[in-house]
Parts: structure tokens; sequence; C-alpha cells
């Protein structure tokens, strides 16, 4: 998988098929996830999140992992002509699936559009990936595409979603035919959701996770148990 021949067009495409949508998902819930130290962003695309988050966490250390090598260097270019801070911010050029994370464990997990890239399989893989990149009270954002579950609104995202593997698939070569809920996944690896937002119709979504033990407790003082 490869976003590469994407990168030079990415920016326009998106905005001409969902205007700033899909930023607003990206950011939604990132004042929630102070404070972060350490911070893992994983297939972070040409670098519009990444300079909300550094101007949310401007003393942060930030690792961008992302397959493709053209989506990194938009993404350092874009990050160099904000005049935001440069230093500390750490590019990987390398698939998830052959990462390993370092010894230092991140306090903030970022996955934005980028599990729906993944088969049951992989996203298997890729959620214990994060999780062994992950503290003990890590939060984890995500912010993907949806499936409704009924009414219109789910057979309008199906479509949606249908049509967006037939063109991606052929073109980034993904293996993933259809979208995945990691939910599933992210519980069984010890996180739990805290808070969960949605736009355009339910087609996209965003959420804050974090491991379970520190939410658990945040939720038994919430209900006062």
């Amino acid at each position: 998988m490869s976003f590469d021949v994407l990168a030079p067009h990415y920016r326009w495409m998106e905005w001409v098929l969902a205007g700033n949508k899909l930023q607003r998902c990206r950011t939604a819930l990132l004042d929630h996830a102070r404070p972060a130290k350490r911070i893992l962003i994983a297939g972070e695309g040409n670098g519009r999140f990444l300079l909300e988050c550094r101007r949310k966490f401007p003393h942060a250390t930030i690792t961008v992992l992302d397959a493709s090598l053209r989506m990194l260097e938009r993404a350092r270019m874009r990050l160099r002509k904000s005049g935001l801070k440069s230093e500390d911010i750490e590019y990987i050029h390398l698939d998830i699936l052959e990462w390993r994370p370092a010894k230092e464990p991140y306090d903030l997990l970022v996955t934005h559009f980028f599990l729906d890239c993944f088969s049951e399989a992989e996203l298997r893989v890729v959620v214990s990936r994060m999780t062994e990149a992950a503290s003990k009270d890590a939060k984890w954002l995500l912010a993907d595409f949806q499936n409704p579950r009924s009414g219109w609104r789910k057979h309008r995202a199906k479509l949606i979603n249908a049509l967006m593997y037939a063109f991606f698939r052929p073109v980034t070569k993904l293996s993933a035919k259809r979208l995945i809920e990691p939910g599933p996944f992210m519980q069984a690896a010890g996180f739990a959701r805290l808070e969960s937002r949605r736009f355009d119709c339910g087609l996209l979504g965003s959420e804050l996770w974090q491991r379970r033990s520190l939410a658990c407790s945040a939720e038994t003082q919430a209900t006062g148990l």
C-alpha cells in the first residue's frame, strides 16, 4: 500500500470531495487529548493534522509514520512553511506492518483516516503495534469513515464507502475491500472509548479512546461509584 501517486493531488481532491469536513473530524477532539508529551501519528498523509497537533503541543516529541515517502515530504514541507517548531519531530518512512515501536512509549496515538486501509487480519496487527507503542495511560485519537446502523444514512454511507474503495484499492494497492470497524480490536487490546462525535449524517466519526485502567477510573469517579 502506498499513497505516493496521490500525494500531489490529495489536498485538492479532499477539498473538492469533502470541503473541510475531514479536517474538522481530525481535530474535533484534539483539545481533549491534553496533556501529551510523546505523540505517534500513523498514516498522517500530507500534514494537515500535524500542523494542528504541533500548535496544541508545541513542546511534544512527535513521530510521524507513513508508508508514502511523498506524503511525508509534503507533511515536512507544510510544517516548515508554517513557521512552527520542527524540532523533536521524527519522520519514519515505513509500512506500519513492518514497523516496531521504540522503547519509550507514547502517551498519545493518532490514526486519522488510516485504519480503514487494512483488511481484518492486518487491522489486528496494526492495533497490536499501536498498543505495543502506548504508555499505560495512553489516549488514542481516531477519525474515520463510518457505517450508520439504519435508515437512509446507512444506505448513503454504504454507497459512498463502496465508491471510495472502488477507487482507492487499484490506485493505492489497498488490501481492504470494505470498511472494518476497529472498535472491537481496540477494546480487546485494553482501550475504552471516552468520547465520540459524528459528522456528515453519520458518514464521518471522531473518537477518543484511552487505556482501560485509567478510563474506567475516570468513569467510576464520574458516576460516583
